[in-house]
Protein backbone atom coordinates (compact mmCIF):
# COMPACT_ATOMS: atom_id res chain seq x y z
CA UNK A 1 0.00 0.00 0.00
CA UNK A 2 2.78 2.44 0.90
CA UNK A 3 4.66 1.40 -2.24
CA UNK A 4 1.63 2.30 -4.36
CA UNK A 5 1.33 5.76 -2.79
CA UNK A 6 4.99 6.58 -3.28
CA UNK A 7 5.15 5.50 -6.90
CA UNK A 8 1.68 6.62 -7.91
CA UNK A 9 0.32 3.18 -8.64
CA UNK A 10 -3.43 2.80 -8.51
CA UNK A 11 -4.93 1.41 -5.35
CA UNK A 12 -7.13 -1.59 -5.87
CA UNK A 13 -9.79 -1.67 -3.22
CA UNK A 14 -13.53 -2.00 -2.92
CA UNK A 15 -15.21 1.37 -2.64
CA UNK A 16 -17.88 1.68 0.03
CA UNK A 17 -21.24 2.80 -1.32
CA UNK A 18 -21.43 5.32 1.53
CA UNK A 19 -18.12 7.09 0.84
CA UNK A 20 -19.70 9.66 -1.46
CA UNK A 21 -22.51 10.32 1.04
CA UNK A 22 -20.00 10.81 3.85
CA UNK A 23 -17.99 13.22 1.68
CA UNK A 24 -21.17 15.18 0.88
CA UNK A 25 -22.09 15.30 4.59
CA UNK A 26 -18.67 16.75 5.46
CA UNK A 27 -19.02 19.36 2.70
CA UNK A 28 -22.52 20.34 3.87
CA UNK A 29 -21.23 20.69 7.45
CA UNK A 30 -18.47 23.01 6.21
CA UNK A 31 -21.03 25.01 4.26
CA UNK A 32 -23.33 25.33 7.29
CA UNK A 33 -20.41 26.44 9.44
CA UNK A 34 -19.71 29.20 6.95
CA UNK A 35 -23.30 30.49 7.01
CA UNK A 36 -24.06 30.26 10.70
CA UNK A 37 -20.65 30.58 12.30
CA UNK A 38 -21.62 27.61 14.48
CA UNK A 39 -20.22 24.15 14.37
CA UNK A 40 -22.72 21.56 13.09
CA UNK A 41 -22.35 19.60 16.30
CA UNK A 42 -24.16 22.48 18.03
CA UNK A 43 -26.84 22.90 15.38
CA UNK A 44 -27.57 19.20 14.83
CA UNK A 45 -29.57 18.65 18.02
CA UNK A 46 -30.92 22.15 18.49
CA UNK A 47 -34.55 21.98 19.47
CA UNK A 48 -37.16 19.31 19.91
CA UNK A 49 -38.53 18.09 16.59
CA UNK A 50 -41.94 16.39 16.77
CA UNK A 51 -42.60 13.32 14.64
CA UNK A 52 -45.16 14.15 11.96
CA UNK A 53 -47.50 12.11 9.72
CA UNK A 54 -49.12 13.70 6.68
CA UNK A 55 -52.08 11.93 5.08
CA UNK A 56 -54.80 12.97 2.67
CA UNK A 57 -58.23 12.09 1.45
CA UNK A 58 -60.24 13.59 -1.40
CA UNK A 59 -61.02 16.85 0.44
CA UNK A 60 -58.27 17.42 3.05
CA UNK A 61 -54.75 16.83 4.21
CA UNK A 62 -54.33 15.68 7.80
CA UNK A 63 -51.15 16.56 9.64
CA UNK A 64 -50.61 14.76 12.95
CA UNK A 65 -47.69 15.62 15.21
CA UNK A 66 -46.58 13.96 18.45
CA UNK A 67 -46.32 16.70 21.06
CA UNK A 68 -46.51 15.08 24.52
CA UNK A 69 -46.17 17.60 27.31
CA UNK A 70 -46.79 20.61 25.04
CA UNK A 71 -49.76 22.82 25.84
CA UNK A 72 -51.82 24.21 23.00
CA UNK A 73 -51.05 27.73 24.34
CA UNK A 74 -47.37 27.10 23.61
CA UNK A 75 -47.96 26.41 19.89
CA UNK A 76 -47.82 28.76 16.91
CA UNK A 77 -49.39 27.25 13.77
CA UNK A 78 -49.36 29.16 10.50
CA UNK A 79 -50.32 28.30 6.94
CA UNK A 80 -49.60 29.57 3.46
CA UNK A 81 -50.88 28.34 0.10
CA UNK A 82 -48.54 25.31 0.14
CA UNK A 83 -47.05 24.99 3.65
CA UNK A 84 -47.97 24.52 7.29
CA UNK A 85 -45.56 25.63 10.00
CA UNK A 86 -45.64 24.42 13.58
CA UNK A 87 -43.52 26.15 16.21
CA UNK A 88 -43.60 25.93 19.94
CA UNK A 89 -41.82 25.05 23.10
CA UNK A 90 -41.78 21.95 25.26
CA UNK A 91 -41.33 22.90 28.89
CA UNK A 92 -40.10 20.32 31.38
CA UNK A 93 -39.71 21.41 35.00
CA UNK A 94 -36.10 21.42 36.19
CA UNK A 95 -35.24 18.74 38.69
CA UNK A 96 -32.80 19.99 41.25
CA UNK A 97 -30.32 17.97 43.29
CA UNK A 98 -30.68 14.87 41.13
CA UNK A 99 -28.24 12.69 39.24
CA UNK A 100 -29.48 11.54 35.86
CA UNK A 101 -28.89 7.93 34.88
CA UNK A 102 -30.75 8.37 31.62
CA UNK A 103 -32.03 11.56 30.05
CA UNK A 104 -34.07 11.18 26.90
CA UNK A 105 -36.82 13.77 27.40
CA UNK A 106 -35.70 17.12 26.11
CA UNK A 107 -37.14 20.55 26.61
CA UNK A 108 -36.79 23.45 24.25
CA UNK A 109 -38.12 25.25 21.22
CA UNK A 110 -38.99 23.52 17.99
CA UNK A 111 -40.06 24.55 14.53
CA UNK A 112 -41.21 22.49 11.55
CA UNK A 113 -42.31 23.62 8.11
CA UNK A 114 -44.16 20.97 6.17
CA UNK A 115 -44.54 21.40 2.43
CA UNK A 116 -47.79 20.17 0.92
CA UNK A 117 -48.06 18.59 -2.54
CA UNK A 118 -50.89 20.87 -3.71
CA UNK A 119 -52.39 24.23 -2.84
CA UNK A 120 -54.61 24.51 0.22
CA UNK A 121 -57.22 26.89 1.56
CA UNK A 122 -55.30 28.57 4.44
CA UNK A 123 -58.45 30.31 5.71
CA UNK A 124 -60.18 27.04 6.65
CA UNK A 125 -57.34 25.20 8.45
CA UNK A 126 -58.43 23.71 11.80
CA UNK A 127 -56.27 22.36 14.63
CA UNK A 128 -57.02 20.30 17.73
CA UNK A 129 -54.95 18.61 20.43
CA UNK A 130 -55.93 15.31 22.05
CA UNK A 131 -53.71 13.23 24.34
CA UNK A 132 -50.51 14.90 23.10
CA UNK A 133 -51.34 14.45 19.41
CA UNK A 134 -51.81 17.65 17.42
CA UNK A 135 -54.17 17.12 14.47
CA UNK A 136 -54.37 19.79 11.79
CA UNK A 137 -57.09 19.46 9.16
CA UNK A 138 -55.97 21.25 6.02
CA UNK A 139 -58.65 21.67 3.30
CA UNK A 140 -57.40 21.45 -0.27
CA UNK A 141 -57.97 24.43 -2.54
CA UNK A 142 -60.89 23.97 -4.94
CA UNK A 143 -58.59 23.95 -7.95
CA UNK A 144 -56.44 21.19 -6.36
CA UNK A 145 -59.36 18.82 -5.72
CA UNK A 146 -59.89 16.04 -8.25
CA UNK A 147 -62.79 16.60 -10.62
CA UNK A 148 -65.02 13.82 -11.89
CA UNK A 149 -65.12 13.77 -15.67
CA UNK A 150 -67.99 12.10 -17.45
CA UNK A 151 -67.49 10.38 -20.76
CA UNK A 152 -70.03 11.31 -23.43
Amino acid sequence: MLYGRIYGLPRWRVKSPFEDLERMRRQMNQLLEGFSGLSPKFTKDAGVYPAVNLTENRENFFLRAELPGVRSDDLDIQSTATTISIAGERKIPAEESVKYHRREREAGSFSRIIGLPTEIDPERVKASMTNGILTIQVPKAEKAKPKQITVN
